[in-house]
């Protein structure tokens, strides 16, 4: 993706964000240089990778194939086992109108997804066989807000504004919006994009970056240009 896309992209996503009220922490507007002259008291926003996340998984077709993310906060993996600190994890996702997130699942995540606002979330499932495949064969078991549901394998989940469902471990799920773009939330155990995503097919989480303008904000794999005390 070129920079400039990317730039247009947060600042539409922001704008979106922004229509529903909503209203992100002051490290979202940071800006390069004012990256430069923070200390070590930012280090949690660039180690817990808080922060802006635009992907077209790769494959350069991010109105296809691709997602908008801002991550609020977030624990690390040790606190899991450790019961300590930030066991949890926020993310806002912005879903374009048939702009599709593939199937994946995480093996340590647990997830709400929750329809914040906007048009129709269309969410697929598929259980996860030993060898990572689509179990094709066997009914799903999901919570839509509290109420368990069981559901032939493939079947696909509509989530209106104020709705939600909780996605456990080793459930397949690709996701997409119908009629109007939808502002989503997602409350979720700690999150690991380096480790804890797999991807049905081989695709890219992260998008390489064509440098052709300065960034507007910093992108969550830009810490470590920018950034002196990044890891």
């Amino acid at each position: 993706m070129k920079r400039s896309e990317v730039n247009t992209i947060i600042r539409e996503a922001d704008a979106f964000v922004k229509s529903f009220q909503f209203h992100l922490p002051p490290f979202a507007y940071w800006t390069p240089e004012d990256w430069r002259k923070k200390g070590p008291e930012a280090k949690e926003i660039a180690d817990h990778k808080l922060g802006w996340d635009v992907t077209d998984m790769g494959q350069g077709r991010y109105h296809e194939l691709g997602l908008t993310l801002f991550t609020i906060r977030n624990g690390a993996p040790e606190n899991l086992k450790s019961g300590r600190g930030k066991t949890y994890a926020e993310k806002l996702l912005i879903v374009g109108v048939n702009q599709i997130t593939p199937f994946h699942f995480h093996w340590q995540k647990t997830e709400d997804i929750i329809n914040r606002g906007g048009g129709k979330l269309r969410i697929q499932l598929y259980n996860s066989t030993p060898d990572e495949k689509l179990e094709e064969g066997s009914e799903v078991t999901v919570s839509l807000d509290g109420v368990v549901h069981t559901l032939p394998a493939g079947s696909i989940v509509t989530l209106l504004p104020g709705e939600s469902i909780t996605l456990p471990t080793g459930l397949y799920h690709k996701f997409w919006a119908e009629e109007e773009r939808v502002l989503c939330g997602e409350v979720s155990t700690v999150n690991d994009d380096l480790t804890d995503n797999c991807f049905l097919d081989a695709l890219g989480r992260f998008s390489d970056i064509e440098e052709d303008e300065p960034p507007l904000y910093l992108l969550v794999g830009d810490y470590g240009t920018y950034y002196l005390y990044a890891d």
